[in-house]
């Protein structure tokens, strides 16, 4: 049975208002996002996980928006971002925050990404040093290329420790179908792992409408542009802060090695009694690291 190969993140069930809203054009794609806190001199753009699975990370926003203009935004094809004959190669992620960039006239800003947010933060980084004020990967996906397959492995073993045989058996024909062009089947899928995520913390509330928002597409064609992008470089002597968080029951395994090689000087934690969802398993000790490394 072909498994799950999609590593994942869930919508916060908080509720914020975002100041303002946007749909920017990058070529052939639209992005939608939105603005918290427009009046900080500083900004922080968040990186939602998947790829494929929008979240706004409200906990977070809550947690940064008093001090910095906090962006959220659905990446392409994901929600309302439309991408429609539009490509998802690594080279086209890039372009997006560039667009975002420009659109917000800002030079260089802060990058908070989760799981595969994480990865699209790192690649950003290297490609563009200059513009990274700060990288704050939670839970990251460990790389490109073999590394990637890796970390599917992983979280395909996770997920199949972690649920009943009747589920795993659903999730993989859902994974299948998924891979086939449903976006239902995906939907579907999704409610299963994000089950699997918190079965230790708590049992998630499912909304529809989050599930609607994700779409097959980005998320078949996304993955094999990652097999195929070249392999991260050594992070030796980036000239600004780095943090890595997991939690200590978090989805990825040996493949988080090849990760912190690529990060020398980089602070890693590891969050006690927490898994893939740091601020909804343990708040706390998440807010605490958040707060430290944002005030640095």
């Amino acid at each position: 049975m072909k498994a799950i190969t999609i590593i994942l993140t869930i919508l916060g069930s908080m509720s914020l208002k975002a100041q303002n809203a946007a749909f920017i054009k990058n070529g052939e794609t639209t992005l939608h996002l939105k603005v918290y806190s427009d009046e900080n001199p500083e900004t922080v753009i968040l990186l939602h996980g998947g790829p494929g699975v929008p979240d706004d990370m409200l906990e977070v926003v809550e947690q940064l928006k008093n001090k910095y203009q906090v962006i959220t935004f659905e990446q392409r094809g994901v929600g309302l971002s439309e991408c429609n004959g539009c490509g998802y190669k690594i080279e086209d992620y890039v372009s997006d925050i560039d667009a975002i960039s420009e659109y917000l006239k800002i030079d260089s800003f802060h990058l908070f990404g989760h799981s595969w947010g994480g990865l699209y933060a790192q690649i950003y980084a290297e490609a563009r040093p200059e513009k990274v004020k700060s990288l704050f990967l939670c839970s990251p996906s460990s790389g490109t290329n073999e590394t990637w397959k890796k970390t599917e492995k992983e979280v395909m073993q996770f997920n199949k420790e972690n649920a009943s045989k009747k589920d795993w058996v659903t999730m993989g024909w859902n994974s299948l179908l998924g891979m086939f062009g449903s976006d239902k089947a995906y939907q579907k899928m999704f409610k299963l792992v994000i089950k699997n995520y918190h079965k230790h913390y708590f049992e998630p509330e499912f909304e529809d409408a989050f599930f609607k928002k994700i779409h097959a597409e980005p998320v078949n064609k996304t993955r094999k542009e990652l097999v195929k992008y070249k392999f991260l470089s050594e992070f030796n002597e980036p000239a600004y802060p780095i943090m890595i968080s997991y939690g200590e029951n978090d989805i990825y395994g040996e493949s988080k090695i090849e990760l912190l090689k690529r990060f020398p000087t980089a602070r890693v934690e590891t969050i006690e009694k927490c898994g893939h969802i740091a601020w909804k398993h343990n708040p706390s000790e998440f807010n605490k690291l958040l707060k430290e490394f944002y005030k640095e």
